[in-house]
């Protein structure tokens, strides 16, 4: 039992700490940008990737997963801070912002607890596909702005502004392409230390080394401060606070479990393993609960940080424990010297990241795949980056599941015989629900059918009360032409179903007073 614990907590204690490093780096950025985009103060996205990547690396559902600040999050979280210094005064949107994230993460310690981390299984793969590719575009989005000279903001983190030109330019490209030749082409010689660290720290000395004009870290906002400071958000405890952040916390909440375990599914098949959804969402929650006494902004799992400790050899729960510890000694002692890393090697990290998150394979599927799934990539791809991932992956679902009960509708048929008594037997074939309703009514003709009639259920099933309806219906017509009509070999979970109908119909009552149905459970 204790070496498994010792397996699963680091495998590799040098890859899980140097890859914890590199992803510490990439961090960085990530977190000032995005607290820029919801309008707090850059140290509140710091403390929040601090927090939640620690809290979430120690008991969390997937080992070598990284959580922390989001973009999914921080476009939610700009209106909540606008809102709310509108609303209640400047200065206060942080501390609704705060307020929200706690609630949030009651609602997701919640989830786990009620076990509804099992639901995104039920997220199709051509759902995940898009998720994944729609990601990874949002990614790339993001690094664009980098090549522009602009002020942080905006959706993806920065204002649009004129592009880079002349030298600035030309150093920003080529570092970028300094910064993904190493990654890409060092494991081919080596995999003594993270491809992606090795890009970052060679591409920072030369740029130091020669003195180059080309932007930094340090130019997006000074990372330096003390430890995070336990305070309760400064708002009042009543109902008109709880009725503010309900909505907001729900929103969140959601995106944050949707974003996490949908990034478990992706780590998993990287990885050959299998986390634990519904373990990630206590962590989640809990993580969110003490960020928001703590002065962070909350967050969520990062697949695009995840991919960069997964491809540099992370894999146990040091690498993101090494990665908060490593963010936090950036933030207290060494501020000074992550500032001069220029922002084109975290670009060009960021860049590989995006080349590997991307189901390039896609492309090749769409000729050999139902085009309906095809449409499915597509468009959740394309929601993914102009809305959210909570909207995208919930538009997707419901797109896959209407597009499954239309082509099932049409499944459903009927092989007619008559018996010895005279009888006839519809041999029903396809699942009986609200899709197919319609079309089961028109497989029979109580007009022309002889007094007795039975569906054979045998190879059908009842599935909602849509069928029960239709069944209802149908028997109703068969009664007004003075004929019977019988159920036979109902499945087990067909009759609990009808029973469980209660009133509505009775199987065990061969004339059902409502209904007058006669079920004949021979099966």
């Amino acid at each position: 039992m204790f070496q498994e614990f010792i397996k699963t907590f680091s495998p590799n204690v040098k890859n899980d700490t140097l890859s914890g490093l590199t992803v510490a780096l990439a961090l960085v950025p990530e977190a000032v940008a995005f607290a820029f985009v919801a309008g707090v103060h850059p140290l509140t996205g710091l403390y929040a990737a601090f927090m939640v990547g620690l809290i979430t690396a120690i008991m969390g559902g997937r080992p070598g997963m990284i959580s922390g600040a989001t973009g999914a999050l921080a476009v939610v979280m700009v209106a909540l801070v606008a809102q709310a210094e509108r609303d209640f005064g400047a200065g206060m949107g942080p501390q609704y912002l705060f307020a929200t994230v706690v609630l949030m993460g009651i609602i997701q310690i919640g989830a786990g607890a009620l076990k509804l981390g099992k639901f995104i299984r039920i997220v199709p793969y051509p759902v995940m596909l898009g998720f994944v590719n729609g990601l990874a575009i949002v990614i790339f989005l993001a690094q664009i702005p980098q090549l522009q000279e602009s002020t942080p903001g905006g959706k993806w983190g920065w204002t649009e502004g004129a592009w880079l030109a002349g030298n600035e330019l030309y150093i920003m490209i080529s570092m970028i392409a300094a910064t993904m030749f190493i990654t890409h082409f060092l494991p081919k010689v080596t995999k003594a230390i993270p491809s992606a660290l090795a890009g970052i720290l060679v591409v920072s000395l030369i740029v130091i080394g020669l003195d180059l004009d080309t932007k930094t870290v340090g130019d997006l906002a000074s990372i330096a401060g003390g430890l995070p400071e336990f305070a309760a958000p400064n708002v009042p405890l009543t109902m008109d606070t709880l009725l503010f952040i309900l909505p907001f916390s729900i929103i969140l909440a959601s995106i944050g479990l949707i974003e996490s375990l949908l990034t478990i599914t992706v780590i998993d098949e990287m990885t050959d393993t299998r986390g634990q959804g519904n373990k990630e969402c206590i962590a989640q929650g809990t993580a969110n609960v003490a960020t928001g006494f703590f002065g962070g902004m909350g967050g969520c799992a990062m697949i695009g940080q995840s991919m960069i400790n997964v491809n540099s050899g992370g894999r146990g729960r040091l690498s993101g424990i090494a990665a908060a510890l490593f963010l936090l000694s950036f933030i207290l002692f060494a501020s000074s010297l992550i500032e001069q890393i220029p922002i084109a090697a975290l670009t060009g990290v960021m860049f590989m990241v995006v080349i590997g998150t991307f189901e390039w394979s896609s492309f090749r599927m769409m000729r050999s795949i139902p085009k309906r799934d095809a449409f499915i990539i597509v468009l959740v791809s394309g929601v993914t980056v102009v809305t959210d991932l909570a909207v995208a992956v919930v538009v997707g679902v419901i797109v896959a599941a209407l597009m499954f009960a239309w082509d099932h509708a049409k499944y459903i048929f009927a092989t007619k015989t008559i018996d010895a008594d005279g009888s006839k037997i519809y041999e029903l074939h396809g699942p009986l629900f609200f899709g197919s309703a319609a079309n089961f009514k028109d497989l029979f003709d109580p007009k022309g059918d002889p007094d007795k009639v039975i569906i054979e259920f045998k190879n059908s099933r009842v599935a909602d009360h849509s069928a029960i309806e239709a069944i209802d219906s149908l028997a109703e017509r068969y009664i007004a032409e003075g004929k019977e009509l019988h159920l036979r070999h109902l499945s087990p979970e067909c009759r609990t179903l009808l029973k469980k109908a209660g009133n509505l119909c009775d199987v065990n009552v061969l004339e059902d007073p409502k209904y007058r149905i006669a079920a004949d459970n021979l099966g």
